[in-house]
């Protein structure tokens, strides 16, 4: 039971789970202008700026586990095979327009 604050214009710009003074107007969970605000936080900027490097390190170790047959990429949900096969294609691709350096961030 989210309980907002908007500004002059009727933005949300605070939300709470508890009801006060500040945050008077309860809203329903699936509320488009809450749904804007939440997309809004997006991730921490230290979070976001380590994801890309993390990316290419679980690519390789999941590469490493697969190879050592420790698992058998069919393991992987499908979500995840489709992801990194698609990933795999555009390395792939890159590569082939020398636009992407392999040596880099191999574990």
């Amino acid at each position: 039971m989210p309980f907002v604050k908007r500004d002059a214009a009727g933005v949300i710009v605070a939300v709470s789970s508890v009801g006060d003074d500040m945050h008077a107007e309860h809203v329903e969970v699936d509320d488009a202008g809450l749904r804007v605000f939440l997309e809004g936080l997006g991730p921490a900027p230290q979070l976001a700026a380590s994801d890309l490097p993390l990316v290419r390190v679980l690519e390789d170790v999941v590469d490493l586990l697969v190879e050592r047959a420790v698992i058998r990429f069919t393991d992987l949900p499908a979500a995840a095979q489709d992801k990194l096969s698609a990933r795999r294609s555009a390395r792939a691709e890159l590569r082939q327009l020398n636009l992407l350096d392999d040596d880099d961030g191999l574990i």
